[in-house]
């Protein structure tokens, strides 16, 4: 008999600055206490990372933005949907030092082992981000 997968845990949140630490708190509370203290706080820093690009560019004050977390091919994986179609762009070269903004996507490229921009088959795309897990699995 086929071992049953995990099933993927699902949040959505409104589109609003408050939701980054929401989002954070809740991915940070769903990873299992196994794995390494390094891997909360890299997933933490994607999922604040993605949910907050969501939020400035992605989403209207009206909207959710949605997030996928899950297990597979000794990864975690993180997906981040909001309802706007246009692509993130990752940045040839880093933002000036005195910038408020800008680093986000060259953060989740250092730190994910794989990561890409999804179009939703409705509306809207998914940025997921992938980090590997030490033990592999």
């Amino acid at each position: 008999m086929p071992e049953i997968p995990d099933v993927p845990s699902l949040w959505r949140f409104p589109a609003h600055p408050a939701s980054v630490k929401r989002a954070r708190d809740a991915v940070a509370e769903h990873l299992p206490h196994r794995l390494r203290p390094q891997l909360h706080a890299e997933m933490s820093l994607l999922t604040s990372e993605l949910v907050t690009n969501a939020v400035r560019h992605g989403a209207a004050a009206d909207d959710v933005v949605e997030l996928v977390l899950w297990p597979a091919d000794g990864h975690y994986w993180l997906a981040v949907s909001d309802p706007s179609p246009a692509r993130p762009v990752l940045r040839t070269q880093p933002p000036p030092l005195d910038a408020e903004s800008g680093r986000g996507l060259l953060l989740v490229d250092a730190l994910a082992a794989a990561w890409a921009v999804v179009p939703r088959p409705h509306r809207g795309k998914s940025v997921v981000a992938g980090l590997t897990l030490a033990d592999g699995g």
